[in-house]
C-alpha cells in the first residue's frame, strides 16, 4: 500500500514543477491575455533587480538608511525578512489579521523588522475584512480581503486603519524606499490617495487582484495609467503578470534608466 500511494504521488509532483516553471507560467499568462483575462503589458525600463522572497526589487536605489514598508504579511514575511538580514534595512510589515500575528510570534524574527498590527487604508478609522473564499469555496485562513463578494462576510472582524500619512507621521518617518503592497483588493485605493498626496515611494511593489469578484480588468489598467502620469515606470512583471514594479526615478538624478516602453497603456 505504501508503495502504491509513493507511485500515486509522484504524477501529482511532477505535475506541480511542471506548473512552477516559467515555460508553463509564460504560456498560461499568454493564453489569458489571449481571452481578455490578462492585460497586455510590458515593462517600461530596464533595471538591475533583485529577487527577495517571492518579489522583486531594485537594489541600487537601496541605502543603509532606506525605509521598507511591506503591507500584507499574512504567513509569509520572507520579503520583509531577507530585505532586513541581506540589506540591513529597517522594514515594517503591516497585517490586522489575527492570524498573521499568531504566526509571527511563533518566528525567528530579524531586530530591524517591525510588526504593526493596523490595516493600511484611504483613511484613518475601522473597516471589516472577511477571510477570502478560495476558488473551491473554501475560507483562507490567513488571507482576509475589504471585498465583498470576494470574502465570507459572516466570518468578518473588524480592524484599525490608518492612511499612509497618519503613519509615517506616528513611526517619525518622511520618505518611504520601498512600498509593497499585497492587500487582497484594496491597493486600488490606497494608491489612489497615494497619488492624492504628495508622498511618492521610491519603489512601489504592487499585486493587482482584478481576478477577483468585483474588481475589473480596468481597475488595475486605470491604476496603472495613474502611476504612470505620476512618473512611476514599471521595472519588473511577475510571470503571472499580476504582481508588478515601479520605480519613481529622480529627474535628474543618478541611478539606470532604460528606453521608455508606453505598452499602449
Amino acid at each position: 500500500m505504501a508503495r502504491k500511494a509513493m507511485q500515486s504521488e509522484k504524477p501529482e509532483k511532477a505535475k506541480t514543477r511542471i506548473r512552477e516553471t516559467k515555460a508553463f507560467l509564460h504560456t498560461k499568462l499568454f493564453l489569458k491575455r489571449m481571452v481578455g483575462r490578462e492585460i497586455w503589458l510590458s515593462a517600461d525600463t530596464k533595471l538591475n533587480t533583485a529577487r527577495f522572497g517571492d518579489w522583486t526589487a531594485c537594489p541600487d536605489f537601496l541605502t543603509a538608511d532606506s525605509i521598507v514598508y511591506s503591507l500584507g504579511i499574512g504567513e509569509d514575511a520572507a520579503f520583509d525578512f531577507e530585505l532586513v538580514r541581506e540589506k540591513n534595512l529597517e522594514v515594517h510589515g503591516f497585517d490586522p489579521t489575527p492570524n498573521s500575528a499568531a504566526w509571527l510570534s511563533g518566528q525567528a524574527i530579524p531586530g530591524g523588522f517591525h510588526f504593526h498590527p493596523w490595516a493600511v487604508t484611504a483613511r484613518d478609522g475601522t473597516i471589516a475584512m472577511a477571510p477570502r473564499v478560495k476558488s473551491n469555496g473554501r475560507r483562507s485562513r490567513d488571507m482576509y480581503t475589504v471585498i465583498d463578494k470576494a470574502g465570507a462576510s459572516d466570518h468578518a472582524i473588524e480592524v484599525q486603519t490608518f492612511s499612509l500619512q497618519s503613519i509615517m507621521t506616528k513611526l517619525g518617518h518622511r520618505s518611504i524606499d520601498i512600498l509593497k503592497m499585497d492587500i487582497e483588493g484594496a491597493e486600488y485605493d490606497v494608491l489612489s490617495s497615494l497619488l492624492a498626496t504628495s508622498i511618492r515611494p521610491v519603489q512601489l511593489l504592487v499585486e493587482f487582484h482584478h481576478r477577483f469578484p468585483g474588481i475589473s480588468k480596468a481597475s488595475t489598467i486605470d491604476a496603472i495609467r495613474d502611476l504612470r502620469n505620476a512618473g512611476y515606470q514599471i521595472f519588473h512583471i511577475a510571470d503571472t503578470g499580476r504582481e508588478m514594479s515601479f520605480i519613481k526615478l529622480p529627474e535628474r538624478g543618478i541611478g539606470p534608466q532604460g528606453d521608455v516602453n508606453k505598452s499602449g497603456l
